[in-house]
């Protein structure tokens, strides 16, 4: 299947090069891609998943596990040519550091001080303000980088992925539900991707990450909702 000719045409494009052709041959390039999958990503998959788990259980361990995961994929990233998934990994540990503090800050009464909360209107905005710049200085960066290093970048997929993924990093430091939706956003783009770059064991790591961002969106959404109800209850 030569997936080659047509990735760099649109989303769509980027689709049919990922599932299109017979089912023989999506098939075997399944197949061929886990019988090539390295050690490296098998424990970045790993860890990954365990990761998603912890989060979704509002468990600190989402950040010491998930640094595994975010250090191979920086590697494995540069190596593939999915410069701004490099970089997002990168903004990953950076962002877990960050997370695990604010996760593990408490009160004189030994409470949790960052609770699951929804984003208002202003908030949503900075998100999507937020998203839209990261996609445009990204795009651009990744547009240089095709001419200049990586000719096998893939600027407005990568990009997407990308500017998602750091808005959903973000979010999740600060415990906002809002961040599973840019995880879905995030996974939803990333499998295809994946799988044409031939890190097919991945592209089954970011369906898997999109089914537990479903489960882990409609936790949040529970435990945000206690919690308002919790602090409108008259003290």
């Amino acid at each position: 299947m030569e997936i080659w000719q047509s990735i760099n045409a649109g989303p769509g494009a980027l689709l049919l090069a990922a599932i299109g052709g017979s089912s023989s041959e999506v098939w075997q390039q399944f197949v061929a891609g886990m019988q090539q999958t390295s050690l490296l990503e098998y424990i970045a998959v790993m860890a990954g998943i365990v990761s998603v788990w912890y989060s979704r259980k509002e468990d600190i361990l989402v950040y010491p596990i998930g640094l595994i995961s975010t250090t191979i994929y920086v590697y494995l990233s540069f190596k593939y040519h999915l410069i701004g998934e490099a970089s997002v990994n990168v903004y990953y540990t950076i962002l877990s550091v960050y997370g695990w503090v604010l996760w593990a800050r408490k009160n004189r009464q030994e409470e949790h001080v960052l609770h699951i909360t929804f984003s208002d209107r202003r908030q949503w905005a900075q998100q999507l303000a937020f998203f839209g710049v990261l996609y445009v200085v990204i795009y651009f960066c990744l547009v240089y980088l095709k001419g200049a290093f990586y000719e096998g970048v893939i600027p407005w997929a990568d990009a997407f992925a990308s500017a998602t993924a750091y808005t959903g990093m973000w979010l999740m430091a600060r415990k906002k539900v809002e961040s599973w939706y840019w995880w879905i956003a995030t996974n939803i783009a990333s499998m295809p991707l994946y799988f044409v770059k031939g890190l097919v064991f991945s592209s089954v790591f970011y369906f898997i990450l999109l089914v537990m961002a479903f489960a882990g969106l409609a936790e949040w959404k529970r435990r945000a909702s206690k919690q308002k109800v919790r602090l409108s209850e008259p003290a």
